[in-house]
């Protein structure tokens, strides 16, 4: 049997799961600006002694993209972390694609629709994809993009699409045009790594890995850069 390490911190939550043997383990928590304290006590408690090997861990999944830049951070550098000990290969997986996965687990979204998956990208902006599902796998129709809400415009070709996540609470927003293209909104879905599995196993199958020095986030903002304590105006 194949197993998944899974680590989803892209949004206010910090999630892990363990998938062995076809049975899940997992930890989920809102933690907003805490998942580095949070994410290493979840490992220690679903893998107290790290040998992810040992214990039958085949490949590490994690949400890369888009989401809160210091969670992402957090995640990669602990799955290049993880990967790097263990020689295992990694498996990035979009954050939309996580969060449309997990609507359809939970019974948010159904098999057929298509979804607009959307996440809160704070100053007023939003992260969004459309999605659909093959074989009940979320795919993403095109890459991740980042909008503010009054800009977003209709998506060609998708007809009518179920709104997800954190995002739908600035959809207040939108154009008559882009409403008219909404049906559901189901703002309270949130990615959680369980649903990082199977998704990963599809990639595992098709041998698409990443080594733990490919393990990186992916962000859709190009403007993101850190600031020395100099030009935040504060003291070293």
């Amino acid at each position: 049997m194949t197993g998944i390490l899974a680590i989803d911190t892209a949004t206010d939550a910090c999630s892990v799961a363990v998938y062995l043997d076809g049975e899940y383990r997992e930890q989920y928590e809102p933690v907003p600006r805490r998942h580095s304290q949070r994410l290493f006590a979840m490992l220690r408690c679903l893998l107290p002694d790290g040998r992810l090997r040992e214990h039958g861990i085949d490949a590490i999944a994690y949400s890369e993209g888009p989401g809160s830049f210091t969670g992402l951070r957090i995640g990669a550098s602990a799955v290049q972390g993880l990967a790097y000990a263990s020689g295992l290969p990694a498996i990035g997986i979009s954050t939309l694609a996580l969060q449309a996965q997990t609507a359809l687990r939970t019974g948010a979204t159904r098999a057929h629709e298509s979804v607009l998956s959307l996440i809160d990208a704070r100053i007023n902006e939003v992260y969004f994809a459309p999605c659909h599902y093959e074989d009940g796998l979320a795919v993403l129709l095109q890459p991740p993009r980042v909008s503010a809400p009054e800009a977003l415009q209709p998506l060609a070709g998708y007809g009518c699409l179920h709104a997800i996540g954190s995002g739908c609470a600035l959809l207040e927003v939108v154009s008559a045009e882009m409403r008219s293209q909404l049906g559901a909104v189901s703002p309270a879905v949130s990615p959680s790594a369980r649903d990082l599995v199977p998704l990963a196993l599809a990639r595992l199958h098709r041998g698409a890995l990443q080594t733990a020095q490919q393990a990186q986030p992916v962000y859709v903002r190009d403007e993101i850069s850190w600031k020395k304590l100099s030009e935040q105006g504060r003291a070293p």
